[in-house]
């Protein structure tokens, strides 16, 4: 069932033991959404956690740093920027999901009640929710806010930013959100690990489609090579949009299993969340991803395919 603002800020409201999903492999959206709420939820006395299936990288750490964990059986579940149950990884399954807070028009409405946003960053939506429920946002929530704001806009560049965005990224660094070192840490910072990474992704690079294609395959190998691991790779799938004459992007990760996951980026020729819909993922319409129960040989052959059918 579709709910507004207001309504879920009531539900929540009269809720308490609410434990708040995340989906896997984490990126600076769906942990600023959890654990802004848990510390909005937490300011009104209520019992909260915030779990994922993957381990966080330590660049989000001062998202909760100064939260203890805490164990509780749980009354409420809550996920967050999770457009559809398979993107919760092994939480899959685990739990009746009673509220979902999201921004991808892709959504499938797995959760009782969902509250839904055409917007840059779910983030934004948690923003007016936290703001519904009559909290006092502090500088610590702020920073949490921010970061998925700017995250999902990749620092505000990308084409869905809009007025509204810029003017909750001001209305948060007036409320104390750590802006500087938020953008420095997400943008400019990176490991030596990541850089030795990132250069053997470079050097994977192959052009399709009159090069209108641009695939970059990370594999397992890789990762024992550099010291690396798949919690480093967010910032490589941007890379492919970089290159000129280049209308998607793709970037396949080879997960310990064998089995794969791609994340497309496209500019506005082509609708990313509908490629990546016909291999049952989803996103938006610039950025999406999806998996594969293969290899990444076979897995490329078939994005391949089928992107010649999206170019025009």
């Amino acid at each position: 069932m579709r709910i507004n603002v207001k309504e879920c800020a009531q539900m929540l409201a009269q809720q308490d033991d609410i434990l708040i999903l995340t989906h896997a492999h984490p990126d600076g959206d769906t942990l600023g959404c959890g654990f802004a709420l848990c510390r909005a939820l937490m300011k009104m006395g209520k019992i909260c956690a915030v779990i994922n299936a993957d381990e966080i990288p330590e660049k989000y750490d001062y998202l909760y740093e100064d939260i203890a964990p805490i164990k509780f059986r749980q009354s409420y579940v809550v996920a967050v920027d999770v457009a559809t149950v398979n993107l919760l990884g092994s939480l899959e399954g685990q739990y009746h999901i009673d509220m979902c807070i999201d921004h991808h028009s892709t959504n499938t409405e797995y959760a009782d009640y969902l509250l839904l946003d055409d917007v840059p960053a779910a983030c934004q939506i948690v923003f007016e929710v936290i703001k519904a429920l009559g909290v006092d946002i502090d500088s610590k929530i702020a920073s949490c806010l921010y970061t998925g704001l700017t995250t999902d806009t990749g620092c505000f560049r990308y084409a869905s930013t809009t007025a509204q965005t810029y003017r909750a990224a001001a209305e948060l660094i007036e409320l104390g959100a750590d802006n500087g070192r938020i953008n420095r840490v997400m943008f400019e910072t990176k490991t030596k690990t990541y850089a030795r990474l990132e250069r053997l992704a470079l050097d994977s690079m192959r052009f399709y489609e009159n090069e209108r294609v641009a695939i970059i395959t990370i594999t397992q190998e890789m990762y024992q090579l550099t010291g690396s691991n798949e919690q480093e790779t967010e910032a490589i799938a941007p890379l492919t949009r970089q290159i000129e004459g280049v209308e998607i992007g793709i970037t396949i990760r080879e997960k310990s299993d064998g089995t794969c996951k791609a994340s497309i980026r496209t500019f506005e020729s082509v609708n990313a969340a509908m490629l990546a819909k016909e291999f049952g993922g989803g996103g938006h319409s610039q950025a999406a991803a999806c998996r594969f129960e293969c290899g990444v040989k076979e897995a490329r052959e078939k994005l391949v395919a089928k992107c010649g059918e999206f170019l025009v």
